[in-house]
């Protein structure tokens, strides 16, 4: 194995992900940036769900909104719905896995509030099931994905905004997603409390 040519090739790699997210989505991204500000505006909260590395980013995210991402600011109401192990074994176990989200959107979210399912391959289903709950109680929706064709039984038939990320690679896409997620945190930031 070449390591310097390993190295190289995904740098590569990650600068085309992002390059062809930046050229197909870029409005999107602002739109739900605007869509999450406008639901912090008005007191709502975001709640933020996905599996592994995903629920990772939903953690990260909820925390760069709770604490700070550039400035000093007032705490913003985000949500990890992936941190508290009881109800996640809970809803698990007496009912399904599908249901780990769906059961804590129904708990917690209301309308005005926004859903944000992350989900590498657009079709996981505890978030496509919590993204439709979300969007039956009237939340706003919206739904951080990758791959080269949006999967229509998936996460998009119920989000009001898609992000995804054209790559075929899954390590490109949860690279993207993290940038694309610090870009959110960054434009909320800014429009709420002006720049640093």
């Amino acid at each position: 194995m070449d390591a310097a040519a390993l190295i190289q090739s995904s740098l590569a790699e990650n600068k085309r992900a992002k390059d062809a997210f930046a050229a197909e989505s870029s409005g999107k991204l602002i739109e739900l940036a605007d869509m999450i500000t406008a639901c912090f505006r008005s007191g709502g909260k975001l709640l933020i769900f996905g599996n592994g590395g995903s629920a990772a980013d939903a953690q990260h995210m909820a925390a760069e909104f709770v604490n700070r991402f550039l400035i000093n600011r007032a705490p913003l109401p985000a949500i990890a719905l992936t941190t508290d192990t009881s109800i996640l074994t809970a809803v698990g176990n007496d009912f399904s896995y599908e249901q780990i989200f769906v059961k804590q959107v129904q708990a917690l979210g209301k309308p005005g509030d926004v859903a944000l399912g992350i989900t590498t391959s657009g079709t996981s289903p505890n978030v496509v099931k919590a993204l439709a709950a979300a969007k039956e109680l009237g939340l706003k929706t919206a739904g951080l994905t990758g791959g080269l064709s949006v999967k229509p039984n998936g996460v998009v038939q119920y989000c009001d905004v898609l992000l995804n990320v054209p790559s075929p690679s899954t390590p490109r896409i949860q690279e993207a997603h993290l940038w694309i997620e610090h870009l959110l945190c960054e434009i909320v930031e800014k429009t709420l409390f002006g720049a640093v």
